[in-house]
């Protein structure tokens, strides 16, 4: 993925959950249990980026490869060439007439200000260069709990996961503190075993969703659907997690209550589409998509702009 510079509020959450009692010493590459007590408050604001807090942080710490959404090759590590003093991007408003189509569909889930603001306290690493390779390490790893966190906080606010309430909480707070670890402990963490450990409370949530949907309910979890002719299709509480849908036709489709954790929507058509009450859909799978006025978004979510000078490519290969 890559970079994106738009417009972002603040993101700073409240003070880390206090532990009870002792724990048994783990090694330090394995994440501790999601055995927090108390739940953490975590607004979505918090989950948002803002790049105004922010040290440019996904134009430096992630390479680019020159492809159809990146004009250029960048390493890991070196600064963007279009990256300001002020770490705001010179081309901003002409990213994808520049070849920075990526940059547009990126979303930290404001790991970027996290990073920049708390695990480093403010100091950018232009002014501490010895912080440099610690912070640009520390940002991508950040990126991945702040996602866990906004799935973690969207299954606490949906009304049947309502007996998973006490669980999602403790992994909320426990997520929460991990993010506010130093730079080592951070890096440290094994991502991978913690997703391991949420993702089974992520299913059952959206499983006790989808259940209040009536009729049968179609199952393409991890279904390879790129290009699919999807046009007008019933998929309302569909499981559509990690299916692969890059360039398939889903012009009004019926989406409501679909479980879209970890879909590919790259230049997917939703023009007409109806996503209310959509499951775990990200504004990045949005912004990677394509649409029109007539798709329908959940609350949380805005219509990309590009969205209107796009339009609708009107059909594509079936798979």
């Amino acid at each position: 993925m890559s970079p994106q510079h738009g417009s972002r509020s603040s993101a700073h959450g409240g003070g880390r959950p206090r532990r009870r009692g002792r724990t048994k010493p783990r090694p330090d590459h394995e994440p501790p249990a999601v055995t927090a007590r108390e739940p953490a408050v975590v607004r979505r604001e918090d989950l948002r980026a803002d790049c105004s807090a922010c040290f440019g942080l996904c134009c430096v710490a992630l390479p680019f490869a020159r492809s159809a959404d990146f004009a250029r090759d960048k390493p890991a590590g070196r600064a963007c060439g279009h990256l300001r003093d002020d770490f705001g991007c010179g081309i901003h408003a002409r990213l994808r007439d520049e070849g920075y189509r990526g940059c547009t569909v990126f979303d930290c889930f404001g790991a970027g200000q996290k990073v920049s603001q708390v695990t480093f306290g403010g100091t950018d690493w232009r002014r501490s260069p010895e912080s440099a390779s610690a912070m640009f390490a520390v940002f991508p790893v950040m990126r991945q709990l702040h996602e866990l966190l906004a799935y973690a906080a969207e299954a606490l606010e949906l009304p049947a996961a309502r007996p998973l309430h006490r669980e999602l909480c403790r992994a909320l707070a426990r997520i929460e503190e991990l993010t506010r670890g130093d730079a080592d402990s951070v890096v440290r963490l094994d991502v991978n075993a913690l997703r391991g450990e949420v993702n089974p409370l992520l299913l059952r949530a959206s499983e006790l969703t989808r259940a209040r949907v009536p009729g049968r309910r179609k199952d393409h979890r991890g279904a390879d659907l790129m290009g699919a002719r999807l046009s007008g299709t019933n998929l309302r509480g569909a499981s559509l997690r990690g299916a692969l849908l890059v360039g398939a036709d889903l012009r009004e489709a019926d989406l409501r209550d679909a479980d879209l954790i970890g879909a590919d929507l790259r230049d997917a058509d939703l023009s007409g589409a109806d996503l209310t009450g959509a499951l775990f859909l990200t504004q990045a799978q949005l912004n990677a998509a394509r649409g029109d006025t007539a798709t329908t978004l959940p609350p949380s979510l805005e219509r990309p702009a590009h969205w209107a000078r796009e339009g609708s490519a009107g059909g594509v290969v079936g798979a």
